[in-house]
């Protein structure tokens, strides 16, 4: 029986959408399997539907797995409910979440010729922090109705306790309990900044045009000669104990105030805060999911360089696509104490960077309200802003023209601005905000996060020779990579589980949600000159989905992920795959 059951094999019900969230063993169970599917048993052949149930085989170990299905999806992405079991000794056997982990450690290990001796502990810390997430979202309340937009905004922020479902391990985490449960999003936690105030020639800053560095200085005065520093609390209790910011101390060349002033509430990205003016970026020394979430050198340079560099790509980009906008990162600022060797210490540089990003009230239409992507389109109805609780998407009469809306208001700049201006921005669901208007109705998206956005060299060169090689480097990708990344960020990340929320709530409209997205490329590729890897993609070009079980196994860091294959159901019927951008080209880019 093929991975994608024929509608004849797998009758639609009226509704596939859960009730309520999963226990932490399911989600965590859950997320294996969607991996191995997509990564492993998918790629190889090893995965069937039959009767309303998926079989994955784990072909080295010998292990057959079953879980049953809430809903097949043209995608593969197929949706679980329930335990996973295993097959023994004739016998289908419940296996908990950590023998499945155990199961899919060796045969990673098989497959690959190597130990990964972090991956069990990962999967455990991912475990423990779903169940506390879990927890914390029983116990939270929702904003009440006429709260207004920022309430309803950061609610959509602090919504997500199960994270990236196509992720190993979405809540592996370091630090304690408490820590957690004072910082974290899903905790709904909110606390005042530690301030230090600073020599001035002691700073490290960078700043995009006059003023840009202003939201720091206004929150906290410092003494004359001084910099205001805001910090983390959290990085400030991980660094307290250098000896360099010690001896500062003691010298009087940083200055402790404290904390202080309005509460920040944390974003879905942890690290990143709402000051209620605007937003902070921190660094912060806690390996969150897969990395240590740090600002390094070239990040903290390469976010004002590109600020500027972008000015009249957002400006162009502005007049052809008046209802979407992107937050720009004017400055950062950190703490530059010499080392041993004259130069700036690094830990502190990058450990005290914090990066100023604009706040939503410069660029919000009137009467919109942003909401998370991620926590619209999340598997489960975990807060208010999921896709059920706005009422066009939820209604079968008006599903599709909501979605049309919403495709049209995301897909088209994200495709123009790599094509037409050879920038990549990175759209997944936790790098955009859909704006509701007072119907529910899409009326805006909001892109953020410039650390995932890189430029084209070869339509840039110009600029990027003007910048030292540790920033230039980083802040590019070639066309193809840069391409896969387009692709699996918008259309693989974000439409496809915003398309799967949708299909969840009206499981016989999946066709008609792959079609209407069909409709907006083809929109896209007839005002862009139809590009040759957008007629491809069109055609049938296999998507690309980032493989990030193989890429956590490997240990490798983010930009060099490999990329696997998914079906496309965007082609039109009878549609042949082009094979100059198909299966082989994306295969390359993998390796």
């Amino acid at each position: 029986m093929p991975l994608t059951a024929s509608p004849a094999t797998a009758p639609a019900p009226s509704s596939a959408a859960p009730s309520r969230p999963p226990t932490a063993d399911d989600a965590v169970a859950h997320t294996l399997l969607n991996c191995l599917l997509r990564e492993v048993c998918g790629p190889e052949g090893a995965a069937t539907v039959d009767d309303g149930r998926l079989l994955l085989r784990l072909s080295r170990r010998g292990v057959l797995l079953r879980v049953a299905l809430r809903r097949t999806s043209l995608l593969g992405a197929h949706r679980f409910r329930g335990p996973v079991a295993e097959r023994r000794d004739g016998a289908w056997v419940h296996v908990g979440w950590r023998r499945l982990a155990e199961h899919v450690q060796d045969e990673l290990a098989a497959r690959t010729g190597v130990r990964n001796d972090e991956f069990l502990a990962q999967v455990v810390s991912s475990h423990r922090g779903t169940r506390a997430a879990l927890a914390a979202a029983r116990k939270r309340a929702a904003p009440a109705d006429g709260a207004g937009p920022l309430a309803a905004y950061l609610d959509s922020e602090q919504s997500l306790p199960l994270g990236h479902r196509f992720h190993p391990t979405p809540k592996a985490r370091d630090g304690g309990a408490a820590a957690w449960s004072a910082y974290a999003p899903e905790a709904r936690a909110a606390f005042p900044l530690r301030h230090l105030a600073v020599r001035a020639h002691l700073t490290a800053e960078e700043t995009a045009g006059p003023g840009a560095a202003a939201p720091l200085d206004r929150l906290r005065p410092v003494p004359d000669g001084y910099r205001l520093l805001p910090v983390h609390p959290w990085q400030y209790e991980l660094l307290a104990g250098h000896p360099a910011l010690r001896a500062a101390l003691d010298r009087g060349d940083v200055l402790d105030l404290g904390t202080g002033g309005p509460p920040c509430t944390p974003t879905a990205s942890v690290r990143t805060l709402h000051t209620g003016a605007g937003f902070l970026k921190f660094s912060l020394n806690v390996r969150i999911t897969n990395c240590v979430r740090k600002n390094s050198r070239y990040e903290l340079a390469g976010a004002v360089a590109l600020t500027r560099l972008l000015r009249p790509v957002l400006t162009a980009l502005a007049a052809r696509h008046p209802a979407a906008a992107l937050l720009r990162e004017p400055a950062y600022r950190s703490l530059a104490l010499p080392g041993p060797a004259g130069a700036p210490d690094p830990a502190l540089l990058e450990g005290f960077g914090v990066i100023v990003r604009e706040g939503l009230s410069g660029v919000l239409h009137p009467g919109a309200t942003p909401l998370l992507a991620g926590a619209v389109a999340d598997e489960y109805p975990t807060g208010p802003a999921h896709v059920s609780r706005l009422p066009a998407a939820a209604r079968p009469e008006s599903a599709l023209d909501w979605w049309s809306a919403y495709l049209e208001l995301l897909v088209p700049p994200v495709l123009a601005a790599y094509f037409d201006h050879g920038v990549v921005l990175e759209p997944h669901l936790q790098n955009v905000l859909l704006c509701v208007d007072a119907d529910g109705m899409p009326a805006q998206v909001v892109f953020r996060d410039l650390e995932g956005a890189k430029l084209l060299p070869e339509r840039h060169a110009d600029a990027l020779a003007a910048l030292p090689p540790q920033v230039a480097g980083p802040m590019t990708y070639d066309a193809t990579r840069g391409w896969h990344r387009v692709v699996y960020c918008l259309l693989v990340n974000h439409v496809a589980d915003l398309l799967a929320a949708l299909a969840d709530l009206h499981p016989q409209a999946e066709a008609a949600l792959w079609a209407r997205v069909r409709g907006v490329l083809l929109g896209c590729a007839r005002d862009l000159g139809d590009p040759p890897r957008l007629h491809a993609l069109l055609r049938g070009a296999p998507l690309p989905a980032k493989a990030n079980l193989l890429t956590r196994w490997g240990r490798r860091a983010d930009r060099q992920a490999g990329y696997v294959h998914l079906p496309n159901p965007l082609a039109a019927p009878g549609t042949a795959p082009d094979a100059a951008t198909g299966p082989d080209s994306t295969r390359r880019s993998a390796r």
